[in-house]
């Protein structure tokens, strides 16, 4: 069985829920809905793509942490309190995967975790070996 290889941000749900930021096995890497929060703060309240940009980048590090790049990502996923902000976060993620193109799914949700979180993102990324 090929090794499993985890990835915490430190995030407080982490430990409390039991999950990981990302985990890579073999050449596939799944990456954890990740949302604007840094040290234990949501950033950008109010701006959704504010967050999807942080969001974004956490999970651009947390795949550099486990050897992939955002070039490798295959797919996204992204749960939105509000879809008529669908321009301004797909105008984010526009510029982090204009070139890369993976196949991507925007939903609208009722509420994330914490009410000032407008933007979660999931991310699946393939290696090449």
């Amino acid at each position: 069985m090929a090794e499993r290889i985890r990835i915490s941000t430190g995030s407080s749900w982490e430990p409390v829920v039991g999950y990981s930021r990302a985990i890579r096995v073999g050449n596939r890497v799944e990456v954890a809905g990740t949302t604007a929060v840094r040290d234990g703060k949501p950033v950008g309240v109010g701006d959704a793509y504010a967050q999807t940009v942080c969001a974004l980048e956490i999970i651009k590090e947390s795949l550099e942490k486990v050897g992939a790049k955002l070039s490798d990502v295959v797919r996204t996923r992204m749960f939105v309190t509000d879809i008529s902000k669908w321009e301004k976060i797909g105008k984010a993620h526009g510029e982090f995967f204009s070139d890369i193109r993976p196949v991507a799914t925007m939903v609208e949700v009722k509420s994330l975790i914490e009410p000032e979180l407008l933007v979660e993102i999931e991310a699946v990324a393939i290696l090449d070996e």
